[in-house]
Formats: structure tokens, C-alpha cells, sequence
């Protein structure tokens, strides 16, 4: 089987490098991007099985990457995990709007977070 791919888009390097290292040990490929117009870029290069998306990024907001990913035929089956310190109910609104499968905020539990990876991409 296959290693699943994970692309990991926040600005925070140290919040990605965290989540990196954790999902490395449970066996994924991790990609990062800091800003949202590379995630549209690397997603349509790499192909992930799933993203795990922060709001506030340089150039295109997360919002505006789920949105674009998720009303595009060939990327709406992604599962986009949506990982931000907006934690105001209008801001989980307007995730689930924009496409995003769960919205979690920050400071997050690590254990959960693997555990949706995990439950999104069929792994027990």
C-alpha cells in the first residue's frame, strides 16, 4: 500500500514542523506550505489525500484555498481538516461553507488532530 500524502499549509513554521514530525510517525508523507497560493500550486502538483489548512496565510487566505479546491471537480474529494485560532462560531460557519470537512482551533490537542488524519484517510 501506498504512503498517503499530507499537505500541511500554515504560516507558523514551528506549528507546521510539529504537525509534520507527528503524522511522519504515524507513517504519512508530509508536504508544508506557508502561504496559500503554494498550496493551490503544490496541490495541484503533489495531489494530497488531505490538507490541514490555517486561515490567516500571505497571498490567499485559507478560506479562499478551500473554497477554490473544493468547487473544482478534481480536488473536492480532498479532505481539508481546517486548523486556526479563529475560533468564533461565524468563522466555523463560513469553513463549513467554504468546503472544510472539520475545523479545529488552536491551541489543539495533537491526539485528536491524528485521530481525524486518521479516520479520514482509513486508518485505525
Amino acid at each position: 500500500m501506498s504512503q498517503k500524502k499530507i499537505l500541511i499549509v500554515d504560516d507558523e513554521h514551528d506549528i507546521a514542523e510539529t504537525i509534520k514530525l507527528s503524522l511522519e510517525i504515524e507513517g504519512y508523507q508530509c508536504l508544508v506550505s506557508h502561504d496559500g497560493y503554494d498550496a493551490i500550486e503544490k496541490v495541484h502538483k503533489e495531489m494530497p489525500n488531505l490538507i490541514i489548512l490555517d486561515i490567516r496565510l500571505p497571498k490567499k487566505n485559507g478560506y479562499q484555498v478551500s473554497r477554490l479546491l473544493k468547487f473544482d471537480e478534481r480536488y473536492r474529494n480532498i479532505p481539508i481538516i481546517m486548523l486556526t485560532a479563529r475560533a468564533q462560531q461565524s468563522d466555523k460557519e463560513i469553513g463549513k461553507s467554504t468546503g472544510a470537512d472539520e475545523y479545529l482551533t488552536k491551541p489543539f490537542d495533537m491526539n485528536v488532530l491524528v485521530g481525524h488524519v486518521n479516520r479520514y484517510l482509513g486508518k485505525n
